[in-house]
């Protein structure tokens, strides 16, 4: 079965790293879903905008693989266990594609892209290749009494983030808040904790750098990036 792309995702995250491992996790963060060309029409999103969720099934682009197996070592238990693959919500799959739900901030109506779809809390890169949208239905989505196994048992526990003012002035005004909220999820991996160690990443064509000690995660450089 051949599957069409049918829009792209566009974000702040120009890499993988520093995306929040689920969507949600940092609704500060937005973006925008444009619609390739031959599915611009505005009838396509007619009643979209009565929902304040949707779902968005997309692939891991950049996870492409000729092999596949069985199990792997998810972050959140460290990457010292191994469970199934299809236990986990790793991006390393038979077929890399995910499901992301995302609040719905509106539809845009732009001249040459048609009906832009803004978006916030996605966990997507940017250009992300998206094969389907769907609304989400609270009736039918939502299950409070479902268990989520060891991801109930892994707390997303919140860092405490120190970002020095001369350095938060270098980020645009409208997305400090998001860069926050996202530094506040810890990007980094869950077996690294070295205070020592510096990370990175890029964000809205800024690289920032930061040091995590204990809850507490310090910005120490903030560098545009070459254009």
């Amino acid at each position: 079965m051949e599957m069409t792309v049918i829009a792209t995702a566009r974000t702040d995250f120009a890499s993988c790293f520093g995306i929040p491992r689920q969507s949600g996790l940092a609704e500060e963060l937005e973006g925008e879903v444009i619609f390739e060309k031959p599915y611009r029409n505005p009838d396509a999103v007619r009643g979209l905008d009565g929902f304040t969720h949707i779902w968005l099934l997309w692939q891991f682009s950049e996870a492409r693989r000729d092999t596949w197996s069985a199990t792997v070592r998810p972050p959140r238990l460290g990457g010292n266990r191994r469970l199934g693959v299809f236990a986990t919500r790793s991006p390393y799959r038979p077929n890399p594609i995910r499901l992301s739900c995302v609040r719905l901030k509106g539809i845009e109506y732009r001249r040459t892209q048609g009906p832009v779809l803004l978006i916030a809390g996605a966990d997507l890169m940017d250009g992300t290749p998206i094969y389907d949208i769907k609304p989400y239905l609270p009736v039918s989505d939502c299950r409070p009494e479902a268990c989520g196994s060891f991801a109930d048992e892994q707390r997303e526990d919140r860092l405490r983030v120190v970002f020095p003012e001369e350095l938060l002035k270098r980020i645009p005004a409208e997305k400090r808040r998001a860069l926050t909220a996202m530094l506040a999820a810890d990007p980094r991996p869950a077996y690294q904790d070295d205070p020592n160690r510096v990370y990175g990443f890029p964000f809205a064509g800024w690289d920032v750098r930061f040091r995590v000690e204990g809850s507490v995660l310090n910005v120490c450089e903030v560098e545009r990036l070459a254009l």
